[in-house]
């Protein structure tokens, strides 16, 4: 006999319907972090290849992109005046 006292009738089978449950459940969380982790690294990977499209494009078109960033801030501190 265990430190818990004796086991109500069904008691082993509900606790080993439980565990089962509680398993599949791990094995479903996990299958899905993992699915999450990869979307999440294409999703990076497309928004650095997305940042360097945007890149060739302002160099193409002859915009520094320093100068760039430099204007956006004056135009929108212009807002405050």
């Amino acid at each position: 006999m265990d430190a818990r006292g004796p086991e109500a009738p069904g008691g082993r089978a509900l606790r080993d319907v439980a565990e089962s449950l509680f398993q599949e459940l791990q094995e479903h969380f996990q299958a899905l972090t993992a699915t999450l982790n990869l979307r999440m690294e294409e999703m990076g990977g497309r928004i650095e290849d997305l940042q360097k499209n945007v890149n060739d494009l302002m160099a193409q078109a002859g915009i520094d992109s320093h100068a760039q960033k430099h204007r956006v801030f004056l135009n929108s501190s212009l807002w405050f005046y």
